[in-house]
């Protein structure tokens, strides 16, 4: 090949692959400003209600406001506005929102009575998804809400009161602060203190929680107001600091104020109020109690078993 043909043979050679590379980069600049336009991309997480009421899921939202107070009315448009997945619906309905007010790191809710009228499971997931969703802007760190400008109460009762996005744990990643009906077992003290009485109690409690910590939690609480035969057996200024069952034991950790007896209850009395009302449910036959940790300097052995000699009826006792 003559030396002119080969040089113009070269030169076509190399501005098709001069071409090549400009391509190549062309297609990496394109690709990193997609990337880096997704990575700024201000997406916050609009939670959801399943249709079955028993879990609420996060669903992606590209905000488009930038200011606080903008971000949290687009928000509450987005909680207001059922999904594109028909699986699952906006928790913001079923009752009006009467008012929103924001002052510096909480944003309060007030609305109407319809949301009174709300099953528990519902009510519970309708705040999961209302707290979790919000607390996502950068200045709002609580969540409350009222009803036509009064205290919400939970269904056993309890004030609500502000709400952070860490109140509501996940189970199983999926559902949030599920409450079943429960019906549990429970002794209490008779007059003198020397007996105990058996009483049903049928409650809501969240699933969170194990059923056994719902038991003690339902001891220290005492009887229930309307039942005079019953007396309380638990210092009701205790508190538990854990409750664990393992392999039949279940492990019940109270801080010092249990050890400080009430009225005329004997310390035998106290403990097997406990212990007999755990070793009703079926995960249970044994419990142990322990005082910040350590059982108790006197206590006759370390895990006691159910006593049923103590335990008396009204007609009997």
């Amino acid at each position: 090949m003559p030396r002119e043909e080969m040089k113009g043979w070269e030169d076509d050679k190399l501005n098709r692959l001069y071409g090549i590379l400009a391509a190549l980069i062309a297609v990496l600049l394109l690709s990193s400003c997609g990337a880096e336009e997704e990575e700024n991309e201000d997406t916050l997480q609009v939670y959801f209600i399943s249709n079955s009421e028993t879990k609420v899921e996060a669903h992606p939202h590209v905000m488009e406001s930038t200011e606080t107070e903008e971000r949290l009315d687009e928000l509450i448009q987005c909680l207001s506005t059922n999904p594109e997945k028909l699986e699952y619906k906006a928790p913001l309905l079923g009752f009006q929102l009467l008012d929103v007010n924001w002052d510096g790191e909480k944003v309060l809710l007030d609305v109407d009575a319809s949301y009174l009228e709300l099953p528990v499971a519902t009510e519970v997931l309708t705040r999961a998804a209302i707290v979790r969703t919000l607390t996502q802007l950068d200045k709002v760190n609580y969540v409350g809400i009222t009803v036509e400008g009064n205290q919400l109460s939970d269904s056993l009762g309890d004030a609500v009161g502000w709400m952070s996005a860490d109140r509501f744990i996940d189970n199983d990643g999926d559902e949030i602060n599920i409450y079943d009906q429960v019906k549990v077992k429970l002794y209490f003290a008779s007059e003198d203190g020397t007996n105990l009485i058996a009483a049903f109690r049928e409650k809501y409690y969240s699933t969170n929680i194990p059923l056994e910590r719902f038991v003690v939690d339902e001891l220290i609480a005492g009887p229930s107001g309307h039942v005079e035969e019953l007396y309380p057996t638990v210092n009701p200024a205790t508190k538990v600091i854990s409750v664990m069952t393992k392999d039949g034991v279940c492990y019940v950790n109270l801080d010092e104020n249990f050890l400080t007896v009430i009225n005329n209850v004997s310390t035998d009395i106290s403990i097997y109020s406990i212990v007999n009302s755990l070793v009703e449910l079926s995960s249970v036959n044994k419990v142990q109690i322990l005082v910040n940790g350590e059982a108790p300097a006197g206590y006759p052995t370390n895990t006691f078993e159910r006593n049923l000699d103590i335990v008396v009826t009204v007609e009997n006792k």
